[in-house]
């Protein structure tokens, strides 16, 4: 197939293109300037300079492509492009994020259909973002959790329009957990190895993980396979703060994350990073294994972060 991958040169595009390309199918990749050309062209695809807050250059770029799919991964999450993350404020950390999840994401989807472009994979988000009621592993049938009322909010709502338009146009969502591996986790490792990354409260809110290679070959399955509806990407090891953050700290040589209490975080790290902590809903990937025959390579992230940091 012809493949059109918005945001190939980020840090899950990396790990996508190249599988793609092995699979034989004819990859345009976009990125945001010239330099990331050379590196779209290392890994077997035709590169392309693309504003996505652009309607014209994203409409240019697909039109010349002509693709057979469109896969959404445009972002602006990494340090180099967001600065340094701040979680108290994610509305300004993730604001152009969010636009490219919003804006973006309509400029796509107006391009697939001047285009003819008859299928869309879009990336969400599915970590610890389930909704904060009953148990603590959420389906695709169960909503996100929106924050209202927080600084979170309008990342929420971001991903709740990205959902809403995709799947409005046939298209699949692909909600990937918290990615971890190449380049995905350095600024967080960092954080834990100045011990400034610690536990809240009791630490019982769950997370979900990914590694960017197990998120890249689902992408390609959902592609391949011309997948509809809504899939969690995660692992099989939904879990809690208390567990995966005292493990990630050994795996990178560093000692014991501290413990503060709640309303210490909530006033230095805000209500996200509280609710992260303390009550935060993994997700289940049982959907992805029976509708797209799915196995992750790395089952869970205590044996990921270990490989990955070893």
């Amino acid at each position: 197939m012809r493949v059109f991958v918005a945001g190939g040169s980020g840090v899950l595009g990396r790990r996508l293109v190249p599988r793609l390309v092995a699979r034989g199918h004819r990859v345009t990749a976009t990125t945001t300037g010239a330099a990331g050309l050379e590196l779209l062209r290392g890994m077997g695809a035709e590169g392309v300079v693309m504003d996505g807050l652009d309607a014209l250059s994203v409409g240019a770029a697909v039109a010349e492509a002509q693709p057979d799919v469109i896969v959404h991964q445009l972002t602006a999450i990494s340090p180099a492009h967001a600065g340094k993350p701040d979680i108290r404020r994610p509305d300004r950390w993730f604001a152009l994020t969010n636009r490219l999840r919003t804006e973006g994401t309509d400029h796509l989807l107006a391009a697939a259909e001047a285009t003819g472009v008859p299928h869309f994979v879009a990336q969400g988000h599915a970590s610890w973002n389930g909704i904060r009621e009953g148990g603590w592993v959420k389906t695709e049938e169960d909503p996100l959790d929106l924050m209202p009322g927080t600084a979170a909010h309008r990342g929420m709502l971001a991903l709740r329009h990205l959902e809403e338009a995709v799947l409005g146009a046939g298209g699949a969502v692909l909600r990937y957990g918290a990615f971890y591996g190449p380049g995905a986790v350095d600024d967080q490792v960092e954080l834990i190895r100045r011990r400034q990354y610690p536990l809240v409260g009791r630490a019982t809110g769950y997370s979900s993980w990914i590694h960017l290679d197990d998120a890249a070959s689902a992408t390609v399955l959902a592609v391949e396979q011309q997948a509809r509806g809504v899939f969690n990407i995660v692992d099989d090891d939904p879990a809690p703060a208390a567990e995966w953050l005292p493990y990630l700290a050994e795996c990178a040589g560093a000692r014991p994350p501290l413990r503060i209490p709640v309303w210490v975080a909530r006033l230095l790290a805000g209500e996200q990073a509280v609710v992260i902590m303390t009550e935060g809903r993994g997700f289940s990937n049982a959907k992805a294994k029976r509708e797209l025959g799915w196995e992750p390579r790395y089952p869970s992230w205590r044996q990921g972060f270990k490989e990955e940091l070893a």
